[in-house]
Protein backbone atom coordinates (compact mmCIF):
# COMPACT_ATOMS: atom_id res chain seq x y z
CA UNK A 1 0.00 0.00 0.00
CA UNK A 2 1.41 3.55 -1.10
CA UNK A 3 1.97 6.07 1.84
CA UNK A 4 -0.95 8.34 0.26
CA UNK A 5 -3.70 5.08 0.04
CA UNK A 6 -2.44 3.86 3.71
CA UNK A 7 -3.14 8.62 5.06
CA UNK A 8 -6.23 8.39 2.94
CA UNK A 9 -7.26 5.00 4.92
CA UNK A 10 -6.73 6.19 8.31
CA UNK A 11 -8.42 9.59 7.44
CA UNK A 12 -11.77 7.73 6.30
CA UNK A 13 -11.75 5.09 9.28
CA UNK A 14 -11.25 8.40 11.68
CA UNK A 15 -14.06 10.38 10.00
CA UNK A 16 -16.50 7.61 9.77
CA UNK A 17 -15.88 6.91 13.75
CA UNK A 18 -16.05 10.73 14.50
CA UNK A 19 -19.74 10.82 12.29
CA UNK A 20 -20.87 7.37 13.64
CA UNK A 21 -20.61 8.73 17.27
CA UNK A 22 -24.06 10.12 17.91
CA UNK A 23 -24.31 13.35 20.22
CA UNK A 24 -25.87 12.61 22.75
CA UNK A 25 -26.79 16.62 23.36
CA UNK A 26 -29.07 17.70 25.98
CA UNK A 27 -30.87 15.44 28.50
CA UNK A 28 -34.52 15.60 28.73
CA UNK A 29 -34.47 17.51 32.14
CA UNK A 30 -31.53 19.95 31.06
CA UNK A 31 -34.46 20.73 28.22
CA UNK A 32 -36.85 20.92 30.88
CA UNK A 33 -35.15 23.70 32.46
CA UNK A 34 -34.30 25.84 29.44
CA UNK A 35 -37.93 25.84 28.85
CA UNK A 36 -38.71 26.75 32.26
CA UNK A 37 -35.79 29.49 32.42
CA UNK A 38 -37.64 30.79 28.56
CA UNK A 39 -40.78 30.88 30.68
CA UNK A 40 -39.33 32.76 33.93
CA UNK A 41 -37.62 35.65 31.51
CA UNK A 42 -40.98 36.14 29.57
CA UNK A 43 -43.35 36.09 32.59
CA UNK A 44 -40.70 38.75 34.48
CA UNK A 45 -40.90 40.89 31.45
CA UNK A 46 -44.72 41.34 31.86
CA UNK A 47 -44.84 41.90 35.66
CA UNK A 48 -43.00 43.66 37.83
CA UNK A 49 -40.15 42.20 40.47
CA UNK A 50 -42.12 42.50 43.50
CA UNK A 51 -40.99 39.89 46.58
CA UNK A 52 -44.30 38.49 46.87
CA UNK A 53 -44.27 37.23 43.46
CA UNK A 54 -40.86 36.05 43.43
CA UNK A 55 -42.49 34.17 46.99
CA UNK A 56 -45.04 32.45 44.98
CA UNK A 57 -43.07 31.26 42.52
CA UNK A 58 -40.05 29.69 44.73
CA UNK A 59 -43.33 27.77 47.11
CA UNK A 60 -44.83 26.80 44.02
CA UNK A 61 -41.44 24.80 42.36
CA UNK A 62 -40.75 23.33 46.19
CA UNK A 63 -44.42 22.36 46.06
CA UNK A 64 -42.95 20.51 42.62
CA UNK A 65 -40.09 18.79 44.51
CA UNK A 66 -40.40 15.08 45.86
CA UNK A 67 -39.26 14.65 49.75
CA UNK A 68 -36.78 14.51 51.43
CA UNK A 69 -36.09 17.64 49.28
CA UNK A 70 -39.04 19.49 49.66
CA UNK A 71 -38.83 19.95 53.21
CA UNK A 72 -34.70 21.17 52.78
CA UNK A 73 -36.33 23.64 50.13
CA UNK A 74 -38.70 25.08 52.64
CA UNK A 75 -35.71 24.97 55.76
CA UNK A 76 -33.53 26.62 52.93
CA UNK A 77 -36.22 29.56 52.08
CA UNK A 78 -36.40 30.27 55.28
CA UNK A 79 -32.91 30.36 56.33
CA UNK A 80 -31.75 32.59 53.34
CA UNK A 81 -35.06 34.77 53.97
CA UNK A 82 -33.70 35.11 57.49
CA UNK A 83 -30.20 35.68 56.90
CA UNK A 84 -30.18 37.75 53.95
CA UNK A 85 -33.60 39.89 53.54
CA UNK A 86 -32.51 42.30 51.02
CA UNK A 87 -32.06 39.22 48.22
CA UNK A 88 -35.32 38.94 46.10
CA UNK A 89 -36.58 35.51 45.66
CA UNK A 90 -37.26 34.45 42.23
CA UNK A 91 -37.14 31.24 40.25
CA UNK A 92 -34.07 30.21 38.14
CA UNK A 93 -33.77 27.80 35.62
CA UNK A 94 -37.43 26.02 37.58
CA UNK A 95 -35.26 26.01 40.94
CA UNK A 96 -35.96 28.91 44.09
CA UNK A 97 -32.56 31.40 43.63
CA UNK A 98 -31.98 34.32 45.53
CA UNK A 99 -30.83 37.73 43.47
CA UNK A 100 -28.98 40.82 44.58
CA UNK A 101 -29.04 43.51 41.60
CA UNK A 102 -31.36 41.00 39.35
CA UNK A 103 -28.34 38.66 39.63
CA UNK A 104 -28.74 35.47 41.48
CA UNK A 105 -26.24 35.30 44.24
CA UNK A 106 -27.49 31.42 45.32
CA UNK A 107 -29.99 28.71 44.62
CA UNK A 108 -31.55 24.84 45.45
CA UNK A 109 -31.03 22.44 43.51
CA UNK A 110 -32.90 19.24 44.26
CA UNK A 111 -31.77 15.85 43.44
CA UNK A 112 -34.64 14.95 40.86
CA UNK A 113 -34.28 18.08 38.75
CA UNK A 114 -31.70 16.69 36.57
CA UNK A 115 -31.74 12.88 38.54
CA UNK A 116 -28.23 13.68 40.70
CA UNK A 117 -27.41 11.68 43.66
CA UNK A 118 -27.92 14.39 46.59
CA UNK A 119 -29.24 18.16 46.48
CA UNK A 120 -27.03 21.64 46.01
CA UNK A 121 -27.05 24.56 47.48
CA UNK A 122 -24.98 27.03 45.28
CA UNK A 123 -23.40 30.22 45.06
CA UNK A 124 -22.75 32.38 42.11
CA UNK A 125 -20.14 34.69 40.81
CA UNK A 126 -22.24 37.52 42.48
CA UNK A 127 -22.02 36.04 46.02
CA UNK A 128 -19.23 38.13 47.62
CA UNK A 129 -17.24 34.72 49.14
CA UNK A 130 -14.31 35.78 47.93
CA UNK A 131 -11.54 33.56 50.11
CA UNK A 132 -8.01 33.73 48.52
CA UNK A 133 -7.45 31.99 45.35
CA UNK A 134 -9.51 29.33 45.75
CA UNK A 135 -13.17 28.52 47.61
CA UNK A 136 -16.28 26.31 47.38
CA UNK A 137 -19.25 27.69 45.31
CA UNK A 138 -21.82 24.65 45.91
CA UNK A 139 -22.60 22.30 48.49
CA UNK A 140 -24.28 19.07 48.55
CA UNK A 141 -26.64 18.24 50.38
CA UNK A 142 -28.08 14.83 51.97
CA UNK A 143 -30.01 16.48 54.50
CA UNK A 144 -29.76 19.64 55.95
CA UNK A 145 -28.60 19.05 60.04
CA UNK A 146 -28.54 22.19 62.57
CA UNK A 147 -24.67 22.13 62.00
CA UNK A 148 -25.35 22.76 58.23
CA UNK A 149 -27.81 25.75 58.32
CA UNK A 150 -25.90 27.25 60.64
CA UNK A 151 -22.62 27.12 58.29
CA UNK A 152 -24.80 27.81 55.00
CA UNK A 153 -26.57 30.93 57.08
CA UNK A 154 -23.14 32.23 57.53
CA UNK A 155 -22.39 31.63 54.04
CA UNK A 156 -25.47 33.19 52.56
CA UNK A 157 -24.94 36.58 55.24
CA UNK A 158 -21.47 36.85 53.47
CA UNK A 159 -22.64 36.29 50.36
CA UNK A 160 -25.46 39.10 50.13
CA UNK A 161 -22.93 41.40 51.28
Amino acid sequence: MSQAVKKSAGKSVKSTAATSKKSAGFSAEERAAMKERAQELKAEARMSKSREEGERAILAAIAKMKEPDRAMAKRLHALVTAAAPALMPKTWYGMPAYTKDEKVVCFFKDAGKFGDRYATFGFNDKAALDDGAMWPTSYALKELTAAGEAKLSVLVKKAAG
